[in-house]
């Protein structure tokens, strides 16, 4: 019975293989050869340009444990990974549940524009417009002072909560989206179910609701966790001197110092914690799913 299945699907996997080859070619460009390039350039003492003598090292590798900055950075990063993780469903699963069980019509819709809004601009632009708003004498300070009868002074500009509201603002989105997509999978029936067997509204959303929306909460904190940990633009141009992070100290490796190879081995070193948290978390995250 097994062959007959194997044989059966090896028979599907034929036709579907001209629809495969050009976005499995297109990963292998543009993911699998950057990469690997990375990994060359990692092991190597400097880049192999003209008139520059190189050798293979794990020098790279090295500096990672020789030096304790880079293990503090890395630590710093992963708990911003959790605290923008944990802010985004905090702030995204109320919202998607709004979106897929009690708004309807032209409302949702225009509430669901709103949502991937920031989706449409750059990410530049979100972020110098924030600096616009959380700077001393900005929007945020100008409108209080206005509406107050006390002079306040709002300056979040260069501090970790900025980092944290741009952050947010930037990855909320995924939350929202992927909650709504099993949100809305939720049978209405199920619920009413359950409200008719005398759960409260509490007990329902706890016992029927968010298990069941678990995939999506599931995927959107995967999806915000990964880059938020390797984020630097964020941290640079909101944080300042508190925005150092393990993102900002790769980027200053590849746009400053111009030491390629101590950037793609510090990137290689992050890339692995991030695979052995996802691994670690994965059995959990399998039954919670």
């Amino acid at each position: 019975m097994a062959d007959q299945l194997a044989i059966g699907s090896r028979r599907g996997l034929k036709p579907a293989l001209p629809l495969l080859l050009p976005a499995y070619l297109w990963l292998t460009v543009a993911i699998f050869l950057p990469l690997s390039a990375m990994v060359f350039f990692s092991f190597m003492t400097d880049l192999p340009l003209a008139g520059k003598e190189w050798s293979f090292t794990l020098g790279n590798y090295a500096a990672f444990f020789s030096q304790s900055l880079y293990s503090t950075l890395l630590f710093s990063s992963l708990r911003l990974g959790l605290e923008v993780t944990l802010w985004c469903v905090v702030l995204g699963y109320p919202a998607a549940y709004v979106l897929a069980k009690v708004l309807k019509g032209r409302s949702r819709e225009a509430i669901f524009l709103l949502v991937i809004l920031p989706f449409w601009s750059n990410g530049l632009v979100r972020i110098f417009s924030w600096a616009m708003v959380l700077r001393e004498g900005g929007i945020l300070d100008t409108a209080l002072n206005a509406v107050l009868p006390f002079k306040i002074n709002i300056d979040l500009m260069y501090s970790y909560p900025a980092v944290i509201i741009g952050l947010v603002h930037s990855y909320a989105p995924y939350m929202v989206l992927t909650c709504y997509l099993t949100l809305q999978a939720i049978d209405d029936s199920l619920i009413e179910a359950g409200r008719s067997l005398g759960a409260s509204r509490r007990q329902v959303l706890w016992r029927v609701i968010i298990p069941l929306s678990m995939p999506g909460l599931i995927a959107g904190a995967a999806l915000i966790f990964v880059p938020v940990v390797g984020s630097f633009m964020e941290p640079r141009i909101l944080g300042g001197r508190t925005g150092t992070f393990y993102g900002t100290i790769i980027e200053d490796q590849f746009v400053a110092v111009f030491n390629w190879p101590l950037g793609a081995a510090l990137s290689f070193i992050l890339l692995a914690v991030v695979l052995i948290i996802l691994a670690l978390a994965a059995p959990v995250l399998r039954r919670a799913a």
